[in-house]
């Protein structure tokens, strides 16, 4: 037998909401993965890949990357889980000189990446060479640490490249160094 002693309220106060810890939201996490070579991408890969496969969604951003007429408007999608973007422009950059119209075509990445992070979709975003990207002048530094602390509360983000700036390792949770080792 069952007896209810106080009369149950449908619209309880905000003060007496109790949530149970659960449910609360998990803060995300800042991973820094860098190395003095540009040719460690497969561990983040593998990484991206595995949550999503969890069924999380991901999103890749390649900002020095280009050549396969991709762009923000164009993802590329392995799966349900998995957006892959790369800049609209003919080529790839390895160097800090780049065109107007690749210039161009790289803010305008960072700018669609800001937007689509703010709402919510993803729970990673990987942002590949994002190191070099700032150290060629082509995104501000501030601009990365003004995105990383006001996404949502739960998006994870992992940024990659060499000469990782110190402004982005100050504000990581976690950073990776590959170092190639060579035996004697």
């Amino acid at each position: 037998m069952v007896s209810q002693l106080k009369p149950l309220s449908l619209a309880p106060s905000p003060s007496s909401i109790v949530r149970h810890p659960l449910l609360q939201t998990v803060e995300g996490t800042v991973q820094v993965f860098t190395a003095a070579h540009r040719n460690f991408f497969t561990n983040v890969m593998a990484q991206a890949l595995r949550i999503a496969d969890q069924g999380k969604a991901v999103l890749i951003v390649q900002f020095l990357k280009g050549g396969i007429h991709q762009g923000p408007t164009q993802p590329t999608q392995f799966g349900q889980n998995l957006d892959w973007i790369r800049a609209d422009m003919p080529r790839c950059v390895h160097t800090p000189e780049v065109g107007n119209d690749e210039r161009e075509a790289i803010k305008d990445l960072w700018l669609h990446t800001k937007a689509v992070v703010a709402r919510g979709r993803y729970g990673l975003v990987v942002l590949d060479e994002l190191s070099l990207a700032v150290n060629y002048g082509l995104i501000p530094a501030q601009d990365v640490v003004d995105f990383l602390q006001q996404r949502p509360p739960q998006v994870d983000v992992i940024l990659t490249g060499p000469a990782m700036p110190d402004l982005l390792l100050t504000v990581a949770d976690q950073v990776t160094e590959f170092r190639r080792h060579v035996l004697p």
